[in-house]
């Protein structure tokens, strides 16, 4: 069987990774820890490296994996904002680019409508027998408008749970698809009309803090923020002040810029050294989630499926249309 070092190993990655290694010939070697040029020594016999969002392949990490005999490195995600392209030349690179778009857009209407109807204030309340309805009131999604940014797969996801609901979907995207009923229209165009904005794009050079303090600026009163793609998407100081000012009128949030150090990790015993993140947290508008938008059973078998198909490709030597290319457009 052909060995592979799989790093920032959780619970509910085994499940299905275990159920199917075999099918593929694949003999995994899991690790807990992240990879990075220190962990790297821990792929030695090993063919090929799985990885994570939250893993680092920089050029010296890429070098260290190559000298312990490594080619090849599966992202078991769909974002590869974490790879030197041109400093991990050496290897062959894959990535799961659709394991489950309607796992990450449910879970971005999800966040929606819990700021929105704030059920889980609600929650809390009832528990302890406090049926007040003071501080609940929420608008009607229907007939609002949805600003969606990234129509990839997740984000034409996104598109058809807010249609469902009535909405008028706007979007933006340097390379628009043909969506019936949605227009099209530059960025800040989409901040100007839109009564929620959603992101379902790729970070790259271009999009990093796509949101910033013009684009807040811009935006109407109240608006809410939804992001279930990459943290540094949004420029995080900034949007704290446009909550503070209340131009933002809700933020959910699954990720966060500065999520590598906290994210996915039990730090509830720790102080977190991060002032914004602990007053985004504070916030009582600001819902944050822990990267958990692709976390269904569906998803997890996919990506497993998807992520071992990868690695039998490059084993086989055979193509596998799932190749990272340096140039290539990765759409979310």
């Amino acid at each position: 069987m052909d060995r592979v070092a799989f790093y920032d190993t959780k619970p509910y990655d085994k499940i299905w990774f275990d159920r199917l290694c075999g099918d593929y010939g694949i003999d995994i070697k899991y690790i807990e820890g992240r990879l990075c040029e220190d962990t790297a020594a821990l792929a030695n016999g090993c063919r090929a490296a799985v990885i994570f969002v939250n893993d680092k392949l920089d050029a010296k990490t890429a070098k260290a994996l190559e000298r312990n005999g490594v080619g090849c490195v599966a992202l078991r995600c769909a974002g590869y904002n974490n790879v030197d392209l041109s400093g991990a030349a050496g290897l062959k690179l894959y990535r799961v680019p659709a394991y489950s778009p309607a796992a990450v857009a449910e879970h971005a209407m999800a966040l929606l409508l819990t700021l929105n109807r704030k059920t889980h204030k609600a929650y809390n309340r009832t528990k302890e027998h406090n049926f007040s309805l003071k501080g609940l009131c929420g608008f009607d999604l229907n007939g609002k408008t949805a600003g969606v940014v990234g129509t990839g797969k997740v984000g034409q996801a996104f598109v058809r749970i807010c249609r469902g609901f009535g909405m008028r979907v706007i979007a933006y995207d340097p390379y628009p698809s043909r969506i019936p009923g949605v227009e099209y229209m530059p960025l800040y165009d989409v901040c100007r009309q839109s009564d929620i904005i959603s992101l379902h794009c790729p970070l790259t050079s271009d999009t990093h803090h796509m949101l910033d303090g013009r684009a807040f600026s811009m935006m109407r009163r109240g608006v809410y923020i939804i992001n279930t793609s990459r943290g540094a998407l949004i420029d995080s100081e900034e949007l704290l002040d446009a909550i503070k000012d209340g131009k933002v009128g809700g933020a959910g949030l699954d990720v966060y810029e500065e999520e590598i150090d906290f994210f996915y990790e039990d730090v509830s015993d720790e102080v977190i050294d991060d002032d914004t993140l602990e007053m985004l947290l504070s916030q009582p508008n600001v819902l944050v989630t822990s990267h958990q938008a692709f976390l269904t059973k569906e998803a997890l078998r996919a990506i497993a499926e998807d992520t071992l198909y990868n690695l039998r490709c490059f084993f086989d030597g055979t193509p596998s249309e799932n190749e990272i290319k340096p140039g290539a457009n990765a759409k979310a």
